[in-house]
């Protein structure tokens, strides 16, 4: 139960945290986006780090380091995808792909979930395709921006596999590498292909915002991987288009359609059964 909760939580964080980077990235480049919030989340696990101290290894740190730059490959992916598509179509398509890959892994690694969270499970990614219907014409249907948001899922997927394969003993560890290889990757992309990391105007605190809640989110993650199975934990994680996707909804005023307001409400019902399992 708490590894439901906690993954819970962190879907809604992660949510949030996608809906103001999708803010950001229709103000600023993609780069700067990444690169200002990285840094941000880099602020915030420092700042954690002494209240939940754990044990620096070179498995922490390994791990974290190539989780960063999975993370970081899929954030530049994911906010391009944003930029140019609907957030309804993108957050979704990018959700359904982040939670297969950890999914299969799971199993492949031995887990084996009981038979009523597995039909939770199928509930899950079955919300999340069905929240992802409904997108208007338009840049919504983007060929270009579903292929970028795929890629961004499977970039997600590696970063959530890596930070699971960490030593539980690590504590936040694996997260202050992957934020230091992260930032490291965006800076050095941004410096060879000559692009700006000065965001535009009236959306640094936007891009804070984004960042904080992002590390947040990791930080939920890593606990509850601690507390239960990789291929529950992961699958939860990825109900996080449901609150980017209302928030899309009240802020942006994109129209919620009949289907997907059924997928929020089988992802609900997901929740329900991966939690009596």
């Amino acid at each position: 139960m708490t590894a439901v909760i906690l993954a819970t939580v962190c879907a809604m964080v992660y949510g949030t945290a996608d809906f103001f980077g999708g803010l950001a990235t229709r103000r600023s480049r993609v780069l700067a986006v990444v690169a200002l919030s990285q840094l941000a989340g880099l602020a915030v696990i420092l700042a954690v780090l002494p209240i939940l101290p754990g044990r620096l290894s070179d498995g922490a740190m390994l791990w974290g380091l190539g989780a960063g730059v999975a993370g970081a490959t899929g954030l530049v992916l994911f906010y391009r995808a944003l930029a140019t598509g609907a957030m309804s179509v993108v957050a979704p398509t990018t959700a359904v792909t982040s939670a297969a890959l950890p999914v299969l892994y799971g199993l492949a690694a031995g887990e084996r979930p009981q038979p009523v969270a597995l039909v939770g499970v199928v509930l899950a990614l079955g919300s999340v395709l069905l929240v992802s219907q409904g997108g208007s014409a338009g840049k919504s249907g983007s060929m270009g921006s579903v292929l970028t948001a795929l890629a961004a899922g499977a970039a997600f997927g590696g970063f959530f596999i890596m930070l699971a394969l960490a030593p539980d003993e690590g504590g936040l560890w694996p997260l202050v590498g992957a934020r230091l290889s992260s930032v490291t990757l965006v800076v050095l992309l941004a410096v060879a292909t000559r692009r700006t990391l000065k965001p535009g105007g009236g959306s640094l605190h936007i891009i804070v915002a984004a960042g904080v809640l992002d590390m947040l989110a990791n930080v939920l993650y890593l606990l509850a991987k601690q507390e239960g199975l990789l291929s529950l934990v992961a699958v939860l994680v990825s109900l996080y288009p449901a609150s980017t996707l209302l928030l899309a909804r009240q802020v942006l005023g994109e129209r919620l359609h009949a289907i997907q307001v059924a997928g929020v409400a089988c992802a609900l019902g997901a929740v329900a059964l991966i939690a009596v399992a």
